[in-house]
């Protein structure tokens, strides 16, 4: 499914200087049909109680989403943008690593439905989000994008 062009050292660099950057999400593997990355649970991942921040889970599935979709489209001509994301929050992680890994439910012309499973390093769930993302035509986008 994904073109095999694509390194981790691609997608890694891709996001530098990003949100994404900053909260220490790195993109560890990438498969046929999906993509693994991991996050830390550290002071920029914590909510005040010292938890796993959901927002953060959410941040972990959105971006893998929208990375995977990527892959899929020619971005000379259009591009993928979140539509809709949700995400159930079922296990807490105090510290150490997550790892979320995003596979395709649907891959149409003009939207993409991707599953992002986030596992603890015992490979517990503690997240599991579905993500919609609408391919959008460069010459039909707002002019801020």
């Amino acid at each position: 499914m994904f073109p095999s062009s694509y390194t981790l050292n691609m997608l890694n660099a891709s996001v530098k200087g990003t949100l994404v950057a900053h909260l220490g999400i790195e993109i560890i593997e990438i498969g046929n049909d999906f993509l693994i990355a991991k996050m830390p649970v550290d002071h920029r991942t914590q909510q005040p109680m010292g938890l796993l921040h959901g927002g953060a889970s959410v941040v972990l599935s959105e971006t893998l989403g929208s990375l995977a979709a990527s892959l899929l489209v020619d971005k000379s001509v259009e591009f993928p943008v979140g539509l809709e994301i949700n995400a159930n929050h079922i296990k807490s992680v105090k510290s150490g690593f997550v790892y979320g890994k995003v596979s395709p439910i649907h891959v149409g012309r003009r939207t993409h439905i991707w599953q992002t499973d986030i596992r603890n390093e015992v490979g517990r769930l503690v997240c599991t989000s579905k993500l919609t993302v609408a391919i959008i035509e460069k010459d039909n986008a707002p002019e801020n994008c």
